[in-house]
C-alpha cells in the first residue's frame, strides 16, 4: 500500500517491518542486522534524521525495539504491524 500518505511514524515503523528477519527461535521477535543508520531510513521514507532518532527513541524506551551491538531486535512483530494499521 501507499505509504506517502501517513505520518513519518508510520513510514518509520513500516520501513523497520520490511527491514526486518524473523527471530530464528520461533518467537514473536524479529532482527533488523546490520543496524540501519538513521540518514538511510530517512531517505527511504522521506523524512529528517532527527525524526528517525526521536521515533526509535520512543520504541526502544517502550521496549518495542532493543538495540544489542550490531542489531535491532524487534520484541513484538505483532505490535509492529498494528502500530502500522492504526
Amino acid at each position: 500500500f501507499d505509504l506517502s500518505v501517513y505520518g513519518a511514524n508510520i513510514r518509520i515503523y513500516a520501513d523497520l517491518q520490511r527491514l526486518s528477519k524473523p527471530a530464528a527461535d520461533g518467537s514473536n521477535s524479529a532482527v533488523i542486522s546490520p543496524i540501519p543508520v538513521h540518514s538511510d531510513i530517512a531517505a527511504r521514507v522521506s523524512t529528517t534524521r532527527e525524526t528517525v532518532a526521536r521515533v526509535l527513541g520512543d520504541l526502544s524506551r517502550r521496549e518495542i525495539v532493543i538495540r544489542e551491538k550490531d542489531r535491532l531486535i524487534v520484541t513484538d512483530t505483532d505490535l509492529l504491524a498494528e502500530m502500522i494499521e492504526e
